[in-house]
């Protein structure tokens, strides 16, 4: 893996990390001001860096999860610019609920003042199924 990719790799990782153990907001220093999530489907949009983080943070109020694996890693590195992606699948619960959700996120980095920031997010060919709180298993 060149160097770049691994540092790519190391801030999505920071990333993925923060929102898992429940701390989206240490976050905050790997994502751009102008940080752009384009929702599954490309309808809409969350812009800024904060908005982000509070969909990040309502998640983590609102969900547990209760499984959640990443695989086919890819990092292409082309001068400023860094695009990542992976494989995830998850199982959560939210009040109700528990889905199970899965498909290919999809990150844009920019190299600036010598560190990777985020600054575009999708996610790709989201599927989720859900069971209600009554009929998913204990």
């Amino acid at each position: 893996m060149h160097e770049s990719s691994e540092v790519v790799h190391s801030v999505l990782a920071s990333i993925n990390d923060a929102w898992r153990a429940n701390r989206p907001a240490a976050m905050h220093g790997f994502l751009d001001p102008g940080m752009t999530m384009v929702l599954p489907g490309f309808g809409q949009s969350v812009v800024g860096r904060d908005a982000l983080l509070a969909s990040f943070d309502d998640f983590c109020q609102n969900a547990r999860v209760l499984e959640y694996r990443e695989s086919e890693e890819s990092i292409q590195v082309v001068s400023n610019c860094a695009v990542a992606s992976f494989r995830f699948e998850m199982v959560y619960e939210r009040s109700g609920y528990r889905a199970t959700s899965g498909g290919r996120d999809l990150w844009v980095f920019e190299r600036k003042g010598g560190a990777w920031l985020a600054v575009w997010r999708t996610m790709l060919e989201l599927s989720e199924s859900r069971e209600t709180a009554e009929s998913a298993p204990a």
